[in-house]
């Protein structure tokens, strides 16, 4: 099994992750990785991130309208 580990989060903060969803299944775990490698991107090549998180921003905004 793999290890697991608890984390203490603001409710802010919670909220903040939540949103960053781009679909319903996706676990808190997949949104901090994602964060983190976008992050690395950046440092890489910031092009490359730009266009991930253009992604990442239309396909959050998809879920939005579908859920309203």
């Amino acid at each position: 099994m793999k290890d697991i580990t608890t984390i203490k989060l603001q409710k802010e903060t919670k909220t903040r992750l939540e949103n960053l969803k781009e679909h319903e299944r996706e676990t808190y775990e997949q949104v901090i990785k994602k964060i983190l490698y976008i992050l690395n991107q950046i440092r890489k090549n910031p092009e490359t991130a730009n266009k991930i998180l253009k992604r990442i921003d239309g396909n959050i905004k998809r879920k939005e309208r579908y859920l309203k």
